[in-house]
């Protein structure tokens, strides 16, 4: 497969990420879980985020399989923010944003973005888990994830892989959520840095990547 393309779906072709040579890699990696609410809560955290910290930031909000590039659109303009949806290949830049497309499960390794048509997990496709779970493993203690509003549990075993990996975790206060399941079952699973809304959780963040090393964040 060729770097900037998606896996196999002529319809879903979209612009070449940009040059490897023009970009800087970052150094902590931020990844943010959605479901119903979240078209609301994830601009929120992200138009908190400190453009000049040394962070890549890449999203998972839940969507139907056949819509189209207007999320990201919505996100950017929302957030203030320039986001991309993901190409296969695409680098884990410094200050990039990037989105799940409608679809596909988005994974991340140590330097980029993969992207797959593995069969949903948890009923969904993009999966949260699928992308949290691939982060703790590829950036361990360089990781923080924050899980948002959602009708699922989808994202709560994510959250529990970064927590063991010593990755930093932030989850929206489930009594302040549009929709509370998702941040409940992390919370049954994990006791996170961070609870609150997803104002706070963007300051916050900004805390941990500004620091020179990760902290332990349990245990």
């Amino acid at each position: 497969m060729q770097p900037g393309r998606r896996p196999v779906r002529a319809d879903r072709r979209g612009a070449q990420p940009l040059s490897e040579a023009v970009v800087s890699a970052a150094t902590k990696l931020l990844v943010v879980g959605a479901s119903l609410g979240g078209l609301d809560a994830v601009p929120v955290v992200i138009r908190g985020l400190d453009a000049a910290l040394d962070l890549a930031v890449v999203i998972v909000q839940h969507r139907s399989p056949d819509s189209n590039g207007q999320l990201a659109r919505i996100l950017a303009q929302r957030s203030g923010r320039e986001v991309e949806e993901a190409m296969d290949a695409a680098p884990l830049a410094r200050g990039a944003v990037l989105l799940a497309p409608a679809d596909y499960h988005l994974l991340v390794q140590e330097d980029r973005v993969k992207l797959s048509l593995d069969a949903s997990e948890r009923f969904a496709r993009p999966s949260i888990d699928v992308l949290f779970h691939s982060a703790a493993r590829a950036w361990g203690r360089r990781l923080a994830a924050a899980l948002l509003t959602g009708s699922s549990d989808d994202g709560a075993r994510g959250m529990e892989a970064v927590w063991r990996a010593g990755g930093a975790t932030f989850v929206e206060d489930p009594a302040l959520a549009e929709a509370p399941t998702s941040p409940r079952e992390a919370l049954a699973r994990i006791e996170p840095i961070h609870v609150g809304p997803p104002d706070s959780i963007g300051v916050e963040v900004n805390a941990w990547a500004k620091r020179p090393t990760p902290w332990r964040t349990h245990g």
